[in-house]
């Protein structure tokens, strides 16, 4: 067998997957709390082996916007809570935007700014009233540049704004958040962007003094449970927990605003109380979801609406603040291993990273065994 036959082979197998996760909902939260993370070069080189071709950050880092250039990523950029005030005056909206997003757009792919992050949670009552001006100016200043066919703005929010999320189709926003809430709806409406939740079967498992079965919060099998008023059968916690969103949305008044997940995980490790924290039920969760979405499924709800979820998160970060499981939601470590596998196809690179000269390199089996095979038959 001549050498450009293994060539083509792999390029066959990579470009099979790579097809395969772009047409999927598939996204990954890159967050960058820690002080022993690689570089965002091979962060990119990453990302493309594993063919994960939507990332969302935190923030508008000009180095990883610069890093991922031509890379057929798609980025979903975020406006801090300390900028919402900033952002309700137009000149300064459209400075931002000028500054932070024109100048990669030609070569980076940019679809969405989040304004805010969980913003309704805080005590901050300013801050909140801050929230939807800001959006809408951000909004009309990506529309003065002609760049809102492109670009939508939306903003993340925490699942707690619900009062109650069960049965799923009884769900409502929290009433002291329902003046933000109906205005945030028709926003969402008017602009055709999606409405953002951040939802953790983990936090409602831990807390849930043994009601919450630990097979329903990770995909596995189990009895499930019935929404008594729709009769809807939900064998996972999470798709009871969108439908639950949708059903909050319709309560006041809107049935065409597309939910999706800008965080969803796992922690492989935490505190002795944080149970279910484990490198298993880690691989397990988020495993199975991504399984589900290779199935392109819908909730009991919306079966026809496929799932579209930015999982939490590329790596584990340790520098964040909190329980021990804030710093262990990563698939993989800084130095590029997996913490588990969840079945994501590619070869991870060599990668170096800032506290160390340490490199790891590991090819995924399916490949190792293609070269070894094609090796012995030359």
């Amino acid at each position: 067998m001549a050498i450009p036959l293994l060539l083509l082979l792999l390029f066959l197998i990579f470009s099979d997957s790579l097809t395969k996760s772009e047409s999927l909902g598939v996204g990954i939260n890159y967050g960058q709390i820690a002080n022993n993370l690689p570089s965002p070069s091979r962060v990119a080189s990453l990302l493309r082996s594993v063919n994960i071709t939507k990332v969302k950050l935190y923030d508008a880092d000009p180095i990883v916007l610069s890093a991922f250039a031509n890379s057929g990523v798609e980025f979903v950029i975020g406006l801090g809570n300390e900028y919402l005030q900033k952002m309700t005056d137009p000149i300064q909206a459209q400075s931002w935007i000028q500054q932070h997003v024109q100048p990669y757009i030609s070569q980076t792919k940019i679809t969405c700014i989040t304004v805010g992050n969980e913003v309704l949670m805080g005590n901050d009552t300013q801050l909140k009233s801050y929230l939807l001006p800001a959006m809408q100016t951000v909004s009309a200043a990506l529309r003065t540049l002609g760049l809102t066919k492109d670009i939508y703005v939306t903003t993340a929010h925490s699942f707690n704004i619900l009062a109650n999320s069960f049965p799923p189709s009884a769900s409502a926003f929290r009433p002291d958040l329902a003046e933000y809430m109906q205005g945030i709806l028709a926003f969402h409406k008017q602009t055709n962007s999606p409405f953002l939740i951040n939802v953790y079967p983990f936090f409602a498992y831990k807390d849930s003094n043994g009601q919450v079965l630990l097979d329903y919060a990770l995909f596995q099998p189990n009895p499930g449970t019935i929404d008594p008023n729709t009769n809807l059968h939900y064998d996972n916690m999470l798709y009871a927990q969108i439908d639950a969103v949708y059903a909050a949305i319709k309560a006041l008044g809107h049935t065409d605003i597309q939910v999706k997940v800008s965080e969803t995980g796992w922690p492989s490790k935490g505190d002795p109380n944080e149970f279910g924290a484990t490198p298993e039920n880690a691989r397990l969760y988020n495993g199975n979801l991504l399984s589900r979405i290779e199935q392109r499924q819908g909730t009991p709800a919306k079966p026809q609406v496929a799932i579209d979820v930015f999982f939490f998160a590329l790596f584990n970060e340790n520098m964040k603040p909190g329980p021990v499981s804030e710093r262990n939601y990563g698939l993989y470590y800084p130095d590029g291993s997996p913490v588990y596998n969840i079945g994501l196809q590619g070869i991870v690179p060599r990668m170096d990273y800032s506290a160390s000269a340490k490199n790891v390199g590991m090819l995924s089996s399916g490949i190792l065994s293609l070269l070894i095979v094609t090796i012995c038959l030359l």
